[in-house]
């Protein structure tokens, strides 16, 4: 099991109407997900800033293939295109990359 931590910003003045439709994330996008291998993905908001964590637990040869796999599932781009339009991508980013990968630091179990 690998863990991630990701950050972006979020525009200020679509943050009720981003928390609304995480309350309700559509079927296929949830399936989607659990299918990619993720578990225990969490959004976080302070300050203007998002904070996604989430625990691949799949082969870790398989990432890549399934990442790229999540991408097409169906209704994704169709969410993303709502979201991705409330998000702002940070500075320092890795290149082709939208939310920015964070280094793990520390972890306790």
């Amino acid at each position: 099991m690998k863990r991630f931590g990701q950050l972006i910003g979020l525009r200020p003045e679509v943050l009720e109407e981003y928390e609304r439709i995480h309350a309700a994330v559509w079927p296929e996008i949830l399936d989607a997900i659990r299918k990619a291998g993720i578990r225990n993905y969490s959004i976080f908001h302070f300050d203007g800033k998002l904070f996604a964590y989430y625990e691949y637990v799949g082969p870790e040869e398989q990432y890549a293939a399934r990442m790229a796999e999540l991408a097409r599932a169906p209704r994704m781009r169709e969410w993303w295109d709502i979201t991705d339009a409330m998000q702002l991508p940070v500075e320092g980013r890795a290149p082709g990359t939208w939310w920015a990968d964070m280094k793990e630091v520390f972890h306790c179990s």
